[in-house]
């Protein structure tokens, strides 16, 4: 396996990218916005560049690193000759849906379909392609580069020759995989939405604000960052696409999210990609500055 194409120039996708082509792969990442793919181009070089300077890559992997990546705005065109196909998209079921038809109708048969979905059924992915053995999901974490875990979904029809390939192939980008079942949010998902959906709730009713919500978190349960700060990194939109597939999947009222997320999400609130969540973040800073306060019931 050589030639890999991702799908999608967001964070995810770039940062799938960047991790590819560091530890030697061909890369193909497609994006039907222009500008997107410089943006991911110039975010791979900063965070390249951030390799360099802690000492952990030198100036000869950087340049190799971009030299390896080749951004496509036609999906036929990117997916030519991949041996991969990684789709980082939208998390929402539709376009998937339509992503995966398009591809099973470009790639060859041989060609394994991987989604790095949070939560979408990989059986249902899989449904509509020609080959849904060679379907699965490959669930990277934020941020790609560093992050060790990757969560390898096996849908109903993938075969153990493709789950034991992606499982081998995560181990040589010197990443973890744990090997899960498609279930609606998997593993990591279905435990971490329902803490940050309660966190909200604890915000949303009054028990204690955004600060002290989190330092209860970092300092009592050993967190790295607050539930709240974690959802603003994630994407609220992310965790609202995340909770509605829980619920509609276990028709279980706990999944069912926090009415302070859906107005936040809808008012445009998105957490750090859109500058305000339940932080507000400043251009060029790390440094957060807590919100407004937020209407509770």
């Amino acid at each position: 396996m050589k030639n890999i194409t991702v799908i999608g120039s967001g964070t995810m996708g770039n940062g799938i990218a960047h991790t590819f082509a560091q530890h030697g792969f061909e890369v193909s990442l497609v994006d039907i916005d222009t500008g997107a793919l410089s943006n991911a181009i110039q975010t791979i070089t900063n965070n390249l560049d951030r390799q360099v300077k802690k000492g952990i890559i030198d100036d000869y992997v950087k340049t190799t690193t971009l030299d390896r990546i080749k951004t496509f705005t036609d999906l036929q065109q990117g997916a030519a000759g991949a041996d991969l196909v990684i789709e980082a998209a939208t998390e929402n079921h539709e376009i998937k849906l339509k992503l995966f038809k398009q591809l099973s109708n470009i790639c060859s048969d041989d060609v394994i379909l991987a989604s790095n979905t949070s939560s979408i059924s990989i059986t249902q992915i899989a449904a509509v392609t020609k080959n849904p053995g060679n379907v699965i999901g490959m669930h990277f974490m934020n941020p790609v580069p560093v992050m060790k875990l990757v969560e390898v979904i096996r849908g109903y029809a993938t075969t153990n020759e493709v789950t034991n390939v992606i499982m081998q192939l995560a181990k040589t980008l010197e990443k973890d995989p744990v090997e899960v079942n498609d279930y609606p949010g998997f593993v990591a998902n279905r435990i971490l939405m329902p803490m940050i959906n309660e966190a909200i709730y604890t915000l949303y009713e009054g028990v204690a604000g955004v600060e002290e919500i989190d330092t209860v978190m970092k300092l009592g349960m050993a967190h790295p960052m607050g539930p709240l700060q974690l959802a603003d990194f994630i994407g609220l939109d992310v965790c609202l696409a995340i909770l509605k597939v829980l619920h509609d999947g276990f028709g279980n009222q706990k999944y069912a999210p926090c009415p302070l997320l859906v107005n936040m999400v809808t008012a445009g609130h998105r957490g750090v990609k859109s500058g305000s969540g339940f932080y507000k973040y400043t251009a060029g800073s790390k440094e957060h500055v807590v919100a407004d306060k937020f209407i509770r019931k």
